[in-house]
Formats: structure tokens, sequence, C-alpha cells
């Protein structure tokens, strides 16, 4: 179950810098040259997130792989953002985060499958 934790982050590591490092770094550059960029970085993405699919289907319900696949998504982000790209905190962002909390709380309440 920790692998597929760990390659989640990995993957959504490499995805958002794919879908927004280039606002940052590739402002300058023509569109075809921040697509191709992006598509390498998403080629990493891809080696973490097919192997934790495969790996988490084994121990978690696909509902429950594709919450803590958003969870993950939005924590990795919302650091991104507010480290990497200097967006403040908001109060807004912080309800999200509880919403987020409520999501994966209600999809893991009844337990991981099988136990």
């Amino acid at each position: 179950m920790l692998q597929t934790f760990f390659l989640l982050v990995l993957s959504n590591l490499f995805m958002t810098f794919a879908w927004y490092g280039h606002l940052k770094h590739l402002k300058g550059q023509p569109l075809v040259i921040a697509i191709l960029v992006s598509w390498g970085i998403a080629f990493a993405e891809y080696c973490f997130q097919v192997p934790a699919n495969r790996i988490g289907i084994n121990s978690f319900s696909l509902p429950q792989l594709k919450v803590m696949q958003e969870v993950i998504t939005m924590v990795v982000f919302a650091v991104f953002a507010v480290i990497y790209m200097g967006v403040p905190i908001t109060r807004n962002l912080l309800w999200a985060a509880l919403c987020l909390a409520g999501s994966a709380y209600f999809i893991f309440k009844d337990g991981l499958p099988g136990r």
C-alpha cells in the first residue's frame, strides 16, 4: 500500500511540473517548445502512474484509488503553487483542503476491500 502512495506522489510531482512548470520557465518560448518539454516530463509521470495503479488495485477499490490520486494531486499542487509559484495561501484553499479530507474520509470509511 505504501508503494502505491509513494509512486502516486512521484507521479504527481512530474505531472504538476509538466502541466504548470512551463508557466514559470518557458514563458518566452514558442508554444511548441512548452508542449514538447511538457510531454517529456509527462512521460516520466506515466512511468510512475501506471505501476502505481497496477499495484494499488490489489489493495484498494477503484474509487479509493481514484480519490487517493486526487487528494495527492491537490496536496502536491498546493505545495507547488505556494512554494514554487508563489501563490498566496487563501481561506478558499484551506476550505478546498477540508473538502478533500472529507472525500477521503467517506471513500475509505468502510475500509479496504477484503477487510
